[in-house]
């Protein structure tokens, strides 16, 4: 504070020069003040001008010598104004620009930017395989949009890919609140698999109440099914519904239902028709890990859930349901379907083999798109036994 009271006391008077005439006076009072003036600033920019060669100059032989040290005499260098630092080729830096994303999380070590031939053996080839047929299908509330960045990775790859709207989901036009039947909802994808040729088979993908829905159509058609792949998805066993599966975990302070807004379309003393979920807690339950353009992509155009097929129950049966290899990828920072329902989805119905997608929240189409496509295009691998 003495410090500071200092700054402010009065001062000892100092004397100054008073201003000569020549800068504040004109030719009439000083006659000889303008050519002088004009000496003075033309030496100022004598020695500005010379400083200004001397610098570029410098700059030149500087340039002149790191292109002969990297063999290049050509004169030219090359310059991406795309990004604001690149290590330029042959100089011998040993960091290497990656191929920039454009969400804003850091990545981490589990979601590695890679491309899509990286992903695939070179000593296999796509023709070897029992199949190269992705059919993607949403959970509830999503639609065939929520898979954009796997369909293009799997397409890029040289993969066919196949995502579907189930009925009153995503751009299908029909009315969620009149979906009564687990058969009604599944039909665009029971469908599709009907009108596949004799002998064509496919790679089942059911995400989240997917999960339930790939089941019922593998039931139907298990020689058309090669494989089944299930992520952070309702896998069910004979008799249990979606339903009997969330009860399993439910609890007064259960995220999902403080989500969950039941829609009345047929009147308060009739039976739910869908099922709605708060916007403010969409995040927090199925995108706590994503960036956030895919949190507002998802904001608006996620429709209601379907509620008659989420308490259907399914009937599956060992010589259909039973014959299609199964896989189950877990993730590991789900809200929705904690990792511990994962985990007894799996003891009580156990598949042929489990992955774990570290760090990734119920949507890791979102929140793990390059981890997600190289266990896909692993379990497409996997030999038959």
């Amino acid at each position: 504070m003495g410090n500071l009271c200092t700054c402010f006391s009065p001062k000892t008077p100092v004397k100054t020069k008073k201003p000569t005439k020549r800068l504040q006076g004109n030719s009439q009072t000083a006659p000889n003040s303008s050519n002088r003036w004009t000496r003075v600033r033309s030496t100022r920019k004598d020695t500005h001008d010379a400083l200004i060669h001397e610098q570029a100059l410098a700059a030149a032989i500087l340039f002149r010598q790191h292109q002969q040290q990297n063999g290049s005499d050509s004169g030219s260098f090359p310059f991406d104004r795309s990004i604001s630092l690149r290590y330029p080729n042959g100089s011998g830096s040993k960091k290497t620009q990656l191929p920039r994303s454009s969400s804003s999380r850091a990545r981490s070590l589990t979601d590695p930017l890679l491309q899509p031939h990286q992903l695939v053996n070179r000593d296999i080839k796509l023709d070897d395989l029992d199949t190269n047929h992705f059919v993607l299908v949403h959970g509830g509330g999503f639609g065939a949009w929520c898979w954009y960045k796997t369909i293009a990775l799997l397409e890029e790859g040289g993969f066919k890919v196949t995502a579907i709207d189930l009925a009153g989901s995503g751009i299908h036009s029909f009315d969620t609140n009149g979906v009564t039947s687990l058969s009604q909802y599944v039909k665009p994808l029971t469908d599709f698999l009907d009108k596949l040729a004799d002998g064509e088979k496919t790679i089942l993908v059911g995400h989240d109440f997917g999960g339930a829905c790939i089941s019922y159509a593998m039931e139907l058609f298990p020689h058309k099914v090669s494989k089944a792949i299930y992520v952070a998805a309702a896998m069910l066993t004979n008799g249990q519904s979606t339903l009997d599966m969330f009860s399993q975990k439910a609890g007064s302070s259960d995220l999902m239902q403080q989500a969950q807004i039941f829609v009345y379309a047929n009147g308060n003393n009739h039976p739910p028709t869908a099922i709605n979920l708060d916007k403010s807690l969409l995040r927090d339950l199925l995108f706590n890990q994503s960036p956030g353009k895919d949190v507002a992509l998802a904001s608006v155009s996620m429709r209601p859930i379907p509620f008659a097929p989420v308490l259907e129950k399914l009937n599956l049966s060992d010589f259909k349901y039973g014959t299609v290899r199964r896989f189950y990828i877990e993730t590991s920072e789900d809200n929705a379907i904690p990792i511990t329902l994962q985990e007894s989805m799996i003891n009580s119905s156990p598949p042929e083999k489990v992955f774990r997608l570290k760090g990734a929240d119920h949507s890791p189409f979102f929140s793990k798109p390059q981890a997600l496509h190289k266990l896909l295009v692993e379990i497409l691998k996997i030999p038959s036994t």
